[in-house]
């Protein structure tokens, strides 16, 4: 099935570039219908979407972002390119690329989290919310203050935030996660055309560093309908991390999580991934 749907998705999508200021990001996008748009994460590019997209390309219009720093998006090395403002401007440059108005935002890992802050920041812009495997921005800073698990399973992300930590960062360690030998090679592909330098800036500008405190203030609650998923396997982001969500969604909030799954439920999991969206847009009237 990987395989047929990579075929299929590279085949059926227009190539575009949205423009955020200086900054161009790459955005892959088929379909007609009401937008979802697709944000992905660390180590990954747009396409790790494929057997996700590919079942709503008759109901949809989908789309996929290469987040800035990767692939085939811009990828400054500067780390203040990658401050939240300019961040959340390349979400709705891509809305806007899509000529829509706003979207259904579907994101993973660093595109969880930049989803997160689009939902708290920009509203408008955000008719339902999917997050996959990345805690809300506040309970992270709670985790890692009050969960030595969650500090101790943070520890890459220190080695991440060190200068130069992308020359000790081997390609071949960056896709250990794919088990599709197809998907690995455009992986590879992607990967060959980004300068590690530039995706490192997530971590340093917009992870918290030690030391590490729970943040007093009040986030914006997030008013969209939200779909949390989360593989309980999870090294990375544990799922202590969820605990309290509630209190900053102010809307209906959907969670499942899956024994057994690890990180990239998109991966490993994507006919879960596909029925849980599905019936998260049927009962919120997005479909």
């Amino acid at each position: 099935m990987s395989s047929d749907t990579l075929t299929q998705i590279e085949q059926a999508v227009d190539h575009r570039y949205a423009r955020n200021g200086a900054t161009k990001i790459h955005v892959a996008t088929a379909g007609v219908g009401r937008l979802m748009l697709f944000i992905h994460g660390f180590p990954d590019h747009w396409l790790t979407w494929h057997a996700v997209m590919a079942p709503f390309l008759k109901t949809h219009r989908v789309a996929a972002m290469d987040l800035r720093g990767f692939n085939l998006s811009d990828q400054p090395l500067n780390p203040n390119a990658y401050d939240l403002a300019s961040l959340v401007g390349d979400v709705a440059a891509a809305i806007e690329a899509c000529g829509a108005k706003s979207a259904v935002l579907v994101g993973h890992d660093w595109g969880g989290w930049l989803a997160w802050q689009v939902a708290m920041i920009r509203p408008d812009l955000v008719e339902g919310l999917v997050v996959m495997d990345m805690p809300h921005p506040w309970a992270i800073a709670r985790e890692l203050a009050t969960n030595p698990r969650q500090e101790a399973a943070s520890a890459y992300v220190r080695a991440f935030q060190q200068p130069g930590a992308e020359r000790a960062t081997p390609l071949e360690r960056l896709g250990a996660w794919i088990t599709d030998p197809a998907y690995r090679v455009r992986h590879d592909e992607a990967f060959a055309r980004t300068d590690l330098g530039a995706p490192m800036n997530y971590y340093r500008m917009q992870f918290p560093a030690p030391p590490y405190r729970v943040w007093e203030s009040t986030p914006p609650p997030v008013k969209a309908p939200t779909l949390l998923i989360h593989g309980l396997a999870d090294a990375y982001a544990l799922p202590e991390g969820l605990n309290g969500v509630w209190d900053w969604v102010e809307a209906p909030l959907t969670l499942h999580a899956w024994p057994g799954v690890g990180h990239f439920v998109q991966q490993e999991q994507p006919g879960r991934v596909v029925s849980a969206l599905a019936g998260f847009l049927l009962v919120h009237g997005l479909n």
